[in-house]
């Protein structure tokens, strides 16, 4: 191990300590607290703002609010849920997989609060277009004097948003099915990711509204065809999931703390690695969306939580869980090798096809939440500049180490965790107003949503 390596081993113990776990869980419960739970009442009311029901093509934005929801799954439903489970599995054991499920479900209250915020508080660029995020409702909502924290925001996410592991994953995988040399990969991917990239967000959007539904109904419907396969094992495996998330298996009295806290630790970091709730990214997609409504943006974006984590994430769980593959290996590989296992034959499409555009997908989204960082920072004309820094890193991250990678990304999503969530919690009462106001008058509109800001509609 070299220097480099266990200086990142030490900034991600320091970042990723019980503090910034408990941080980000108090900081759901408030959310879900002062919301009395009520966005989670609008779940089914978001599929229907998805469905085109509520927008205007006249309206301020750059994306659907499909397109949006896409663009912010197709940067969560990739190596994260893939790799990142399996991962999670082996560092925490199944109980990390519970603590996943409860960082979700916070993940959900979490991002309606920050990405309404995006949609609040938007700012237009140098072109006149309306961009969110949290580096800007930390400016615009909060006023120039926290401006160190949107900077820190945006300074973490020129590296956080690196597709770093989604790269390093991916020529993992290639190289132990196929014997693919890792740079021959990145230099592939490099090639791939600049074509779509070298153009707009609005680019991005129709590239990610094709390939994410068909990427999660393909990873879905193999999961549960793996999952029925072994379906006598799933009983006792979500009950192993329970008993383990409290560190029961560690019988010998203060060992059961060190362990608890280590599964808790692991499912919580993974969780976020996982869906971004908190992080802030999501909310830069998000905050493109068309819409004069930011709460309508928020219940959208709640879906992204529940879907990534609740359904993909769970998915991956059971088919390692229930295949008995416990490899030396861990990340992407240990879920190819349980996909095979389960499935001969017809796994190793589903390793080769859905697992390569989970990769790729991620890598054109991060793109996009690494330019917007550069341009928020340095301008448009330097910012765009920045997307080749990110093209030449896609085959060098190729040949990293996988541990190494982990470290310096889960260290600035902590860095980006810290600015996201405090100053959403400086601004929560605002969330809660315009809240209040969207839901009373879809009350009294019928359900019309005939809002005082949109009375066009």
């Amino acid at each position: 191990m070299n220097q480099f390596e266990q200086f990142w081993i030490i900034v991600v113990d320091l970042f990723w300590g019980l503090p910034l776990v408990v941080f980000i869980l108090a900081t759901g419960i408030y959310f879900a607290y002062i919301s009395r739970l009520q966005p989670l009442t609008g779940f089914f009311h978001a599929f229907a703002i998805l469905s085109g029901k509520y927008g205007r093509k006249d309206e301020p934005g750059e994306l659907s609010h499909f397109q949006a929801l896409t663009v912010a799954l197709s940067g969560t439903i990739g190596m994260g849920n893939i790799a990142g489970v399996a991962i999670a599995i082996s560092m925490g054991g199944a109980g990390a997989i519970f603590w996943m499920w409860v960082a979700g479900l916070f993940g959900m209250i979490i991002k309606f609060f920050t990405c309404t915020l995006s949609c609040l508080y938007r700012k237009q660029d140098e072109d006149g277009i309306a961009q969110g995020g949290p580096m800007y409702f930390i400016e615009c909502g909060l006023g120039k004097r926290f401006k160190p924290l949107a900077i820190l925001f945006a300074a973490a996410g020129l590296v956080g948003c690196l597709p770093l592991f989604q790269v390093n994953q991916l020529a993992s995988l290639l190289q132990s099915e196929l014997s693919i040399t890792p740079l021959f990969t990145g230099i592939a991917a490099l090639l791939f990711i600049g074509i779509i990239i070298i153009g707009d967000v609005k680019r991005v959007g129709k590239v990610t509204a094709m390939i994410v539904p068909f990427m999660f109904l393909a990873y879905v419907i193999s999961s549960l065809v793996v999952i029925i396969i072994n379906f006598d094992a799933v009983p006792g495996i979500l009950l192993d999931i329970i008993y383990s998330a409290f560190g029961k298996e560690a019988v010998y009295g203060g060992a059961t703390g060190l362990v608890f806290k280590q599964v808790l630790v692991t499912g919580i970091k993974r969780a976020i690695f996982s869906n971004e709730a908190g992080v802030g990214t999501e909310a830069m997609a998000h905050g493109a969306a068309q819409t004069r409504e930011p709460v309508r943006e928020g219940l959208v974006a709640m879906l992204g939580p529940f879907i990534d984590t609740h359904i993909v994430c769970t998915c991956t769980a059971l088919v390692i869980l229930s295949s008995g593959v416990y490899s030396g290996d861990s990340g992407v590989v240990m879920t190819a090798m349980s996909f095979k296992q389960s499935l001969p034959g017809f796994g190793d499409i589903i390793v080769y096809l859905v697992f390569t555009l989970f990769a790729l997908s991620t890598m054109v989204t991060y793109s996009y939440y690494s330019l917007k960082c550069a341009r928020y920072l340095f301008g448009k004309d330097f910012g765009n500049k920045y997307i080749l820094f990110y093209l030449i890193l896609i085959p060098m991250s190729a040949v990293w180490t996988q541990a190494t990678i982990i470290n310096i990304i889960d260290s600035m999503f902590a860095l980006m965790i810290f600015p996201t969530l405090l100053s959403t919690l400086l601004l929560s009462r605002k969330v809660i107003d315009e809240m209040h106001r969207y839901f009373d008058k879809l009350r009294l509109d019928g359900n019309k949503s005939v809002l005082e800001k949109d009375p066009e509609l």
